[in-house]
């Protein structure tokens, strides 16, 4: 199905939320069924070397507890992961040049020949020598969100981060074999209904394999602290749009969805989703992958986090999935 640039501005309004969601919903269905893929996400490293305005980790932020977790404690984690059959584990960082080129491709050496598992990579730009190792190493997946598709907007989210240098990046992960991923997030400053109408199309146009769309989170200690959060509502009906021009393309239901909205999670895969991801980083350190306020503060042990899941996508009549999850994009 398409959907022209003005069908998108009268459906982020809420011009038709009911044929939206249904079509969001019954176009999942047919593509991937009943399941619902899971995904366990270390967060390995707060250190980021970046400045993005609307993000608790950038580097000008000396008030959050800053942590690395050692080669032994990345395993350790994704062993756990493995022991309760999630299919896929998700490595995620700040930009921490402590981690090189060869410390990151030896862990995913390392998890690979431990466990017959897919790896995300979630590590910022680290340009294309780096992404190519990585693939060598055994990386299956690598998302680079791009936040908007606005290249004046960009620049005004992610000062000394030039838009084309990242637009191209997600380019050589196509081309390097990734399942490769971006997303934006909907509501932040300055961003307004046609901004986010023309990411929606841009993103499409790219032909992606993982596709991610979360409503922006104040964070006390950036620039835009005081700004208001994202319209949740706005942010469903992003993901649901995008689901119905991407029906191939794995999408999840973000944590920030949960953060601002009480049983986000579920709305957002009610609105298309076909992915839940969720931290298992120890919780030693797990509060302080502080991106935006209210993330990773439940205490849970990573059994009763996936216990969680699964009881939330039974409770919806679906089921959760013990598969990899490959994207069905060729």
């Amino acid at each position: 199905m398409t959907l022209d640039r003005d069908a998108i501005l009268s459906l982020l309004k809420g011009d038709n939320d009911t044929w939206l969601f249904e079509t969001a919903r019954k176009t999942t269905r047919e593509i991937f069924g009943d399941e619902i893929y899971l995904r366990g996400i270390v967060e390995f490293s707060s250190f980021c070397r970046c400045h993005c305005n609307y993000c608790g980790l950038r580097a000008p932020n000396k008030e959050i507890r800053r942590y690395r977790l050692c080669r032994h404690e990345i395993m350790e984690a994704v062993d756990e992961l493995a022991e309760l059959n999630l299919a896929t584990v998700v490595l995620q960082s700040g930009e921490d040049p402590h981690f090189d080129v060869a410390t990151v491709g030896k862990i995913i050496t390392e998890i690979k020949a431990r466990h017959q598992v897919a790896i995300t990579l979630s590590l910022g730009e680290r340009g294309r020598e780096a992404f190519s190792h990585w693939r060598d190493c055994g990386a299956d997946r690598y998302l680079l969100k791009m936040e908007t598709l606005d290249a004046s907007l960009y620049e005004s989210y992610r000062p000394g981060s030039g838009f084309a240098a990242r637009l191209k990046g997600v380019e050589h992960l196509k081309r390097l074999g990734y399942e490769a991923g971006s997303g934006i997030i909907t509501g932040l400053p300055g961003m307004t209904i046609e901004t986010l109408a023309d990411d929606i199309l841009a993103l499409t146009e790219m032909t992606l394999h993982m596709i991610s769309a979360g409503p922006f989170v104040p964070h006390p200690q950036t620039p835009f602290g005081e700004n208001e959060p994202a319209d949740v509502m706005v942010a469903l009906r992003t993901m649901a749009i995008l689901r119905i021009l991407n029906p191939k393309a794995n999408i999840p239901s973000t944590s920030a969805l949960e953060t601002v909205q009480k049983e986000g999670r579920k709305m957002g895969i009610e609105s298309g989703a076909n992915v839940l991801m969720f931290s298992v980083t120890p919780a030693s350190v797990r509060k302080s992958y502080s991106i935006y306020p209210g993330k990773n503060q439940e205490e849970k042990s990573a059994a009763d986090t996936v216990a969680g899941a699964h009881e939330l996508i039974r409770s919806m009549g679906l089921i959760p999935s013990k598969k990899v999850g490959g994207s069905k994009v060729q």
